[in-house]
């Protein structure tokens, strides 16, 4: 019973932005070593006219206030939009909707784009970027987690390769100049089956047609395994890039 009181609660966890205070204490790891938000921090302090692409509920752009005045988030997916204006609303950042067909925002309008795992466009990212702005993009590589949809007997998350040496060509042929390369995959940990239901539940696209009755069997094969051996781990795939837009 042990399984579908876990499974019963992953299930019943609100899912609101990309908040996974849930997992807290359930699921470790998937932080390459370079720091993100650190990285950005030093970018939004530089740049006066900011967009920050996918921003989710906001909840990282918001972690680095103040932000420049105008400063423009997107957002695709309609659960997160509301989110995302709630939070950054009242720190003056126009939160727009924008699916992946362009971004809703005006040729060489602003000087920074900040894009952390959200879709990345290199030919949308050098039409908006000012003379001299620069990107700065953390994405989830084709590999991530791929070690989960194979104990389930899922598909293959990703249909193509999508990796460093794949972005860095992307914005190389649309003139932008990279300027940093890093590349990691590191380890992420879960210590209960419900912890890696509500991961399934909140990254969807890790395996699309999840259902917990659809991929019973595999659930309960990794159930066992975490019983017997304290933990399912998995290999997370990150990468990042800092570009800049010539003149």
């Amino acid at each position: 019973m042990e399984f579908e009181r876990l499974v019963a609660e992953a299930i019943g966890a609100p899912l609101k932005g990309w908040d996974f205070g849930w997992l807290a204490g359930r699921v470790e790891g998937s932080d390459p070593s370079w720091s993100y938000p650190l990285l950005a921090g030093e970018l939004v302090r530089s740049g006066s006219r900011l967009l920050d692409v996918d921003t989710g509920g906001g909840e990282l752009l918001s972690s680095l206030a103040p932000l420049p005045a105008g400063a423009v988030a997107t957002e695709g997916w309609e659960p997160n939009l509301a989110s995302a204006r709630e939070r950054l609303g009242p720190l003056g950042v126009d939160v727009r909707f924008g699916r992946g067909d362009g971004l809703p925002v005006a040729d060489r309008s602003v000087d920074v784009v900040l894009n952390r795992h959200g879709r990345l466009d290199a030919g949308e990212v050098a039409r908006v970027l000012a003379p001299g702005g620069a990107l700065l993009t953390q994405q989830v590589g084709s590999d991530d987690c791929a070690e989960i949809n194979a104990a389930l007997g899922a598909p293959a998350a990703y249909g193509r390769s999508w990796n460093a040496g794949g972005a860095v060509a992307e914005l190389g042929a649309v003139g932008m100049g990279v300027i940093d390369v890093r590349e990691e995959w590191p380890s992420l940990t879960f210590y209960d089956i419900g912890a890696l239901v509500y991961q399934l539940r909140a990254v969807a696209w890790q395996v699309p047609d999840f259902t917990v009755s659809r991929y019973e069997e595999g659930l309960r094969r990794i159930d066992r395994h975490i019983r017997e051996s304290g933990e399912f781990r998995v290999r997370a795939h990150r990468f990042l890039v800092r570009a800049e837009r010539s003149a």
